[in-house]
């Protein structure tokens, strides 16, 4: 690849303070998914959620993740935090001072990228920096036509709006014409704290392997068996490679846990995820980090126990072992 028009994600990571607090080199650490609660039906209760996300971040989870779901679909079965994830984020500002504010993710496609640069970068300068964006194509149907969006054009609009986003966030009266609109003389403002503001691609975002590891800061992905993992941890840094990067790029996956009492609890196998032990918790997640998994946000969904149990033990036994990321270089 000729160097000299290399994707900027392929030269340097952003310098996003959430970036820098979720990701290194064969390091793991750990966020949450809100809502912080489990929940049968598909609307959580949202109580003690500022509470909750306080002391998450005051134990030292590195990030803090919400989901965008603009229409309830009952088939689908989960509509995350309930609230648009702008105004969520917002609302928690005053209750998480450290962690990254992670969005996993962001529908791209029904989203104008405008709207989108415009709400990134202004919570990036009142959060100082620690919003780092998931990005999505979207998986629920049923959306898309309430937006006048073709739900089988998605992969397409999805690399438009990419890259409309990016210039808008990364370039300074950029010159657009797409048919998502033209943008000549005017600029965005804010525009984010620490330069770049890191992108990340959910799956596949009906996109090559190729082109994800060229565009994406980080991937975002489901969680699978540790072999089958480590087979697909090993393509991505192949396809890394091949786009030409100039550095490692990093994987956080989400897993969705029913925490034990009894901490030698052995892993049952539930929805993309497991019940079972701290011990056995920590042991699947030195794995992930051995093989290069990066960070793992927990889905509290189909917990047994009380949420603020399982992330006071989260915070007391397993966070201390793969602690956020220091934004202070060390003596």
């Amino acid at each position: 690849m000729n160097h000299a028009q290399s994707h900027p994600s392929l030269l340097s990571a952003p310098t996003n303070a959430g970036f820098r607090r979720m990701f290194e080199p064969r390091k793991l650490t750990c966020g949450l998914f809100f809502p912080i609660a489990a929940y049968a039906s598909d609307m959580p209760v949202l109580d003690d959620q500022t509470a909750l996300a306080a002391r998450a971040d005051q134990a030292g989870f590195a990030a803090l993740w919400t989901r965008d779901v603009p229409l309830r679909d009952p088939n689908f079965g989960d509509v995350g935090q309930i609230m648009d994830p702008w105004v969520w984020m917002t609302y928690m500002l005053p209750h998480v001072k450290h962690a990254a504010l992670a969005t996993g993710s962001l529908i791209l496609p029904l989203r104008h990228p405008i709207h989108l640069a415009k709400a990134a970068a202004s919570l990036d300068a009142l959060s100082g920096g620690r919003l780092v964006m998931g990005l999505a194509s979207g998986d629920r149907a049923i959306e898309f036509p309430a937006f006048g969006v073709d739900h089988h054009q998605r992969g397409d609009h999805f690399r438009e709006a990419f890259r409309y986003l990016e210039a808008l966030l990364g370039e300074t009266y950029p010159i657009l014409r797409t048919s998502l609109g033209e943008l000549s003389g005017a600029d965005l403002v804010p525009k984010p704290v620490h330069g770049r503001l890191p992108l990340g691609v959910t799956g596949a975002a009906r996109q090559s392997p190729a082109w994800v590891a060229e565009h994406a800061d980080f991937w975002l992905t489901h969680p699978r068996p540790l072999p089958e993992m480590a087979r697909v941890m090993a393509n991505w840094r192949q396809s890394v490679h091949e786009a030409g990067a100039h550095l490692e790029k990093p994987v956080a996956q989400s897993l969705y846990i029913d925490l034990a009492e009894d901490p030698d609890t052995s892993p049952k196998p539930i929805h993309l995820g497991y019940r079972l032990g701290r011990n056995w918790l920590i042991q699947l997640l030195g794995g992930l980090q051995e093989i290069g998994v990066n960070h793992v946000g927990f889905i509290l969904r189909y917990s047994r126990r009380p949420a603020d149990e399982v992330v006071d033990e989260l915070a007391r036994e397993v966070v201390p072992v793969f602690p956020a990321h220091s934004l202070h270089p060390k003596c």
